[in-house]
């Protein structure tokens, strides 16, 4: 089997060789596959417009988790949609549109540019300009930037966040930033670029990369590269214990490559999404979802961070739920 080896017994897993390495999964690993078919199932259902109450897992019922597939969340899909495949379509704006959108990674702040400005491009960019309206709403007490990420202050000297943001972004425009990624030989290059940025670690570049690379410019491949982050470790650990640490990524890339297998050995449904596999950044980002659904379903198994408690609340969204994704990956036709 890609990734490594599986000794299983009936249905339980005692042993995954991965990277020279024997794991021994805890009741989490199993937990891991189940949340991911559920959490699928009530994503597809209320694509589907199926009415209220989707499931009947209480913890998915009470909390606020992300969808299995991370360009199918409500963000994703606004920066799909609405920044990267609206505009102008040079590589330039592009990147210039999907680098403002994340770092602040709020709808809401896009919507404000938008509402000031007669276009939201690099061409007619204004430092000026652009702080003006982020001062004013900030003064307002308007909140410029999503709590789903600590963004720190990259250090070019301004007095505000967002100051040193837009700052950020002038460099890398200057710098040649996005020829440098169109240029890559691999992922792990592109990533390298993003990560040499002032203010950028190993978790934001990572990020910033995956988005950048749903644009119509970019065509690496998900399955190549995955850099785990904080909330992964905490999953990963919770999944294995310590005998992962160092080997983290090797293990995202074996429960990808294995995903066909688990399902069918839970007797889970799994189409996964309109036919797309789990890529890496999918089971990375399981991980961290499923660090938060253990602390409830499983609270004596600890983590790295010893959290023990869910923030997030679900509140039903009116919204209507629809999904559109790159034209590149083939499968907007089947939705």
């Amino acid at each position: 089997m890609a990734g490594g080896a599986v000794l299983e017994r009936d249905l339980c897993v005692d042993v995954i060789e991965v990277a020279g390495r024997r794991l021994a999964p805890t009741a989490v690993f199993d937990t891991y596959w189940r949340f991911a078919a559920e959490r699928q199932r009530i994503y597809e259902a209320r694509l589907r417009g199926e009415p209220a109450p989707w499931t009947d897992d209480a913890i998915l019922a009470h909390h606020r988790f992300t969808n299995c597939y991370r360009a199918a969340d409500r963000v994703s899909q606004y920066l799909i949609r609405q920044v990267q495949y609206q505009g102008a379509q040079e590589w330039n704006e592009v990147f210039f549109r999907t680098l403002l959108f994340k770092i602040f990674n709020k709808p809401g702040t896009w919507d404000l540019l938008s509402s000031a400005l007669t276009t939201i491009s690099w061409e007619s960019y204004s430092y000026r300009g652009y702080d003006s309206i982020l001062s004013r709403a900030f003064d307002a007490g308007v909140r410029l930037y999503s709590p789903a990420y600590i963004i720190p202050s990259p250090p070019f000297g301004e007095s505000r966040k967002h100051r040193n943001h837009l700052r950020l972004i002038e460099s890398m425009m200057n710098a040649g930033v996005p020829d440098q990624l169109l240029a890559a030989s691999s992922m792990r290059r592109a990533f390298e670029i993003l990560r040499a940025q002032p203010g950028i670690g190993d978790f934001l570049a990572y990020q910033y990369l995956i988005d950048l690379n749903y644009s119509a410019a970019l065509s690496f491949d998900e399955m190549e590269f995955v850099v785990p982050g904080p909330g992964a470790r905490d999953g990963l650990r919770k999944c294995f214990g310590p005998s992962a640490s160092g080997i983290e990524a090797e293990v995202i890339r074996y429960m990808s490559a294995s995903q066909s297998y688990h399902f069918d050995r839970l007797g889970l449904q799994w189409q996964g999404l309109n036919g797309r596999p789990l890529q890496l950044v999918d089971c990375q980002n399981l991980f961290c979802e499923v660090d938060k659904y253990s602390r409830v379903a499983h609270p004596q198994i600890q983590g790295i961070s010893g959290r023990t408690r869910i923030k997030q609340i679900y509140r039903a969204d009116g919204r209507e739920l629809s999904a559109w994704f790159p034209p590149k990956w083939g499968i907007n036709d089947r939705i």
